[in-house]
């Protein structure tokens, strides 16, 4: 998942709830045989769910007694280890999760390039320690695509803090061989709530219930942009000569990111765009544990020289690497609808101070399982099952929305010059959506990337017209925990891809556990942090909801296609509302 998520608030709807369909719907009529044939999704969807409750029990079964689900975690995260976008891990990945669908019986498995990523990278050896005036081995990892230091070096340690570009004069001359310690140091408050936790009713209700204020404060773009100053400083270190830069980790939910628990992605290095060439980490940067960098910034502070010994040894490969999906099916065989698909999915890629376990180790292992459950069961699906495991992610969702652009439809994006520094599908709108003719035959898009726990719900998208079909398919699932709906929508995941053009796609309630206190983009994110039964309850519940979206005789509904690109517009104040107020062009 993506450095920040967006919540944006919404209904909730609780599982068992009795729905009706509108006296509008029931008295729509129906298209003529002079009318061309509408897509199922726009017809009047049935009151009433046709479930296959044996068909229930068997993936249970098979989900719970005959669980494969840690093996396939083993061989991901142990195995073959963090997968950072354009690295030769992911390669292998990618290679791997192939052939393993190939292996359990799916059809037509095989990678797909979404195109030109940037730089490959890898983290070989880090190490960082103090020399004096005491000896103490820091805990610290590469910032990602960081280059190299000639191997290990000793310098004089020296804090600076470079807020804004009119600071960047009071450090002229200064830095030359120098370790920069760069930025303020944070507040460590006592860990006084737990780190792992599961959502109790209350919880799940505050998912459910509407917030009528709905204030939308954080622009990923301008968030972007924000990180493109801190490209400025890095360049600014280079220029002057500094050897290598030591930044502080950031804090984790409830002061997880403290007893040595690093965070480690962008936000530790110079700038978003880090992995295209024209962007490069300016000189080796690193990141360590708020103690030893808090340890470091007293010191100075009181004026006692520090001197610092470390290493940062890493290597790239190429810098025009491209990114691939792994894609895999189970055919329809209905004559009639073999031609939709439902596809269910996760990201692929990690970030590199771990494996990768939580994020989204684990979304990618439940949608294997889910494949090998259905395969293992024989299922005759009605409708294709597609499932994609998608890479670049964490840098800008790139494999979902390449996909989706490929295959479905795309936003036209602006090219103007202030978007440049902004990832491709963050850039503003510069047209409507344009759509392809498969744009019709994806029933929904499934996606779990919130961490290791189990699902306790789904996030509707503000997608009224499925409340009522979910709430019957989740019915049967109470007992193990699935009972919350909701309008709200959640972003920062590969689903977004498909709603962005119109699309039915979805993301799971899960548990939050410890993923935003310590495993999210952390070293703390390896297998260890994976719960089995949780994970063998989410595949349970998406092989459930994938097969009743391929068996059903209609498609999921939709939503009405967006139209972002009018968005300005609508956000405008009204003109001429106040009587008597001279009007402004």
């Amino acid at each position: 998942m993506r450095s920040l998520r967006i919540f944006f608030p919404a209904t909730i709807l609780a599982a068992g709830l009795a729905f009706s369909l509108s006296a509008a719907d029931k008295d729509k009529k129906e298209a003529t045989s002079k009318d061309a044939p509408r897509p199922s999704y726009e017809m009047p969807q049935p009151e009433k769910e046709s479930l296959d409750l044996a068909v229930y029990q068997s993936i249970r079964e098979e989900a719970l007694t005959h669980s494969h689900i840690m093996e396939y975690a083993s061989g991901l995260m142990d195995g073959i280890g963090p997968r950072l976008t354009g690295s030769a891990n992911l390669k292998h990945a990618n290679e791997w999760t192939r052939d393993q669908f190939t292996a359990m019986g799916c059809s037509n498995a095989h990678l797909e390039d979404w195109g030109e990523f940037g730089m490959g990278w890898q983290q070989l050896n880090t190490w960082v320690r103090m020399t004096s005036p005491d000896a103490a081995v820091f805990i610290a990892q590469a910032a990602p695509w960081s280059p190299a230091t000639k191997g290990p070096v000793t310098a004089p340690a020296m804090w600076v803090n470079i807020k804004e570009e009119a600071d960047f004069p009071k450090y002229k001359g200064k830095l030359a061989g120098k370790i920069v310690f760069l930025g303020e140091m944070r507040e460590v408050k006592p860990v006084d709530k737990p780190l792992f936790t599961r959502d109790e009713d209350a919880d799940l209700k505050r998912i459910q219930e509407y917030p009528t204020n709905q204030p939308n404060n954080f622009s990923f773009a301008t968030f972007l942009k924000t990180l493109a100053f801190r490209e400025k400083i890095g360049h600014f270190l280079a220029d002057e000569q500094a050897v290598a830069a030591i930044t502080p980790s950031r804090d984790g939910r409830n002061g997880g990111g403290s007893g040595g628990t690093i965070f480690d992605d962008t936000g530790a290095g110079f700038g978003w765009l880090i992995y295209q060439r024209e962007h490069a980490n300016a000189l080796p940067v690193a990141v360590t544990a708020i103690e030893n960098y808090g340890r470091v910034y007293r010191l100075l502070k009181a004026g006692v020289p520090v001197s610092i010994e470390l290493n940062i040894d890493t290597k790239f490969i190429g810098d025009h690497e491209h990114g691939f999906d792994t894609i895999a099916e189970i055919p329809g065989i209905d004559p009639k609808l073999k031609d939709e698909v439902v596809m269910v999915g996760g990201h692929l890629d990690s970030w590199a101070s771990a494996t990768g376990a939580t994020d989204n180790g684990a979304g990618s292992v439940v949608a294997m399982e889910v494949m090998r459950i259905l395969n293992a069961l024989q299922v005759k699906p009605r409708r294709t099952i597609r499932v994609g495991l998608w890479t670049g992610e964490e840098q800008g969702e790139f494999g979902s929305y390449g996909y989706v652009k490929q295959h479905f439809g795309f936003v036209p994006r602006s090219n103007a010059p202030d978007q440049q520094n902004v990832t491709e599908y963050d850039r503003d709108p510069s047209g409507p959506i344009q759509l392809k003719p498969d744009h019709q035959k994806l029933s929904a898009y499934f996606n779990l990337d919130n961490g290791s726990g189990k699902i306790r719900g789904v996030y509707l998208q503000g997608n009224a017209a499925i409340a009522p079909i979910f709430a019957q398919w989740i019915e049967p699932l109470k007992d193990l925990g699935v009972a919350t709906l909701t309008m709200r929508d959640t972003g920062g995941t590969d689903h977004e891809a498909f709603d962005a053009v119109g699309l039915p796609g979805f993301q799971f309630i899960q548990d939050p556990l410890d993923y935003g206190s310590r495993t999210h983009h952390s070293n703390m994110d390896t297998y260890e942090r994976l719960q089995p039964e949780d994970l063998a309850q989410a595949a349970l519940v998406e092989a459930t909801f994938v097969y009743n979206a391929a068996m059903r005789d209609q498609m999921l509904p939709r939503k009405p296609i967006p139209h972002p690109e009018l968005e300005p517009k609508r956000t405008q104040p009204l003109r001429n509302v106040m009587p008597g107020a001279e009007t402004k062009d």
